[in-house]
């Protein structure tokens, strides 16, 4: 045989080859993702345990595993704006048995606020399913002043850089929510940051801070026990969890104000695509089950179900939406 005839036939028969693997491929990752998870599965999420947002991974965790055959446990990493959560994930497994749990400013406000970040939101995470909105509350004391947004408003006119509200950190939802009311209102008021949410809502409940933001979630128990009142809800309409509970627009505030946070869970880039479907699936199905949507409502949560296109363009208006918050209010971290 000559060597041109040789060639020939070897490139022939590597063309078969790399057609035969080509129609083994999606075959190969249904087999896969049949056969996915192979072994216990870990939730990182950045939230302590017995928050509203914990109880739901705990939730999800207990469907999935059910579901998957596989046990699915919660880490619970809190602190240094959820760092230590993403630090242990990236250092995780990469084929998906490790998933991590996502606040919306990890993905759409702090690329915008820290100079340098220890994670890529565009190479470290893919977000396989969006769990939830929380419209954040006007919260003040029981015997508190104002009785209304407006009045708020009004007082920081009134009193420029005098009237203190509260966080638990620098660019999170309720610091720039309240970053947001300033530019919408052109007032000024003092930003004061507590160590943990527990002393914020403290602090709201004995009359030592005026005013703050906060989710149904957190503050609900609190709310209902009579130790502080919702002004408002920072949400286009009334929630069906507290429908005495007016929108800011309709308490004195700015009619086109709203201030949220979601949630959503993430995997490593790279997993083959019947796997992802997978754990988009099943965590879809999961959420919509009835139990999980009567803790959504006790908690205020709003349902945030959207499919693989949506969630792309989703994070893309609310990281614009965020980046112009911070840079209108020049807040940088290093």
């Amino acid at each position: 045989m000559t060597t041109f005839l040789f060639l020939k036939r070897r490139a022939a028969l590597l063309t078969l080859s790399a057609l035969g693997l080509a129609a083994y491929g999606p075959a190969a990752q249904a087999q896969d993702a049949d056969k996915w998870p192979t072994r216990t599965v870990r939730l990182v999420t950045p939230y302590p345990t017995g928050g509203a947002p914990d109880t739901i991974a705990r939730v999800l965790a207990e469907k999935l595993s059910r579901k998957w055959g596989q046990s699915v446990i919660v880490e619970n990493k809190p602190g240094g704006n959820g760092f230590i959560a993403i630090d242990a994930f990236k250092r995780g497994a990469k084929d998906g048995h490790d998933l991590i749990q996502l606040d919306s400013v990890h993905i759409a406000a702090y690329p915008y606020l820290f100079k340098k970040l220890p994670y890529d939101p565009a190479k470290d995470f893919d977000v396989q399913a969006t769990l939830w909105k929380a419209y954040l509350m006007f919260v003040v004391p029981t015997g508190s002043k104002y009785k209304t947004v407006g009045d708020v408003v009004a007082d920081a006119k009134a009193n420029p850089g005098k009237i203190d509200y509260g966080s638990w950190s620098i660019g999170n939802p309720v610091h720039l929510g309240m970053e947001e009311l300033q530019q919408l209102t052109g007032t000024s008021m003092q930003h004061v940051v507590y160590k943990e949410t527990s002393q914020l809502y403290t602090a709201v409940a004995t009359g030592e801070l005026p005013v703050t933001l906060g989710t149904a979630g957190t503050t609900g128990p609190m709310y209902k026990a009579g130790k502080v009142r919702f002004l408002a809800v920072g949400a286009p309409q009334r929630l069906a969890a507290y429908p005495d509970v007016p929108t800011v627009a309709e308490a004195g505030g700015p009619k086109d104000y709203e201030v949220s946070g979601w949630n959503v869970i993430a995997t490593p880039k790279g997993l083959p695509l019947a796997v992802r479907d997978k754990i988009r699936q099943d965590i879809a199905e999961a959420v919509a089950s009835t139990d999980v949507q009567d803790r959504y409502a006790t908690l205020g949560y709003v349902p945030l179900a959207l499919d693989r296109a949506k969630i792309e363009a989703f994070i893309q208006a609310e990281s614009r939406r965020h980046e112009a918050i911070i840079k209108r209010a020049r807040i940088e971290l290093q």
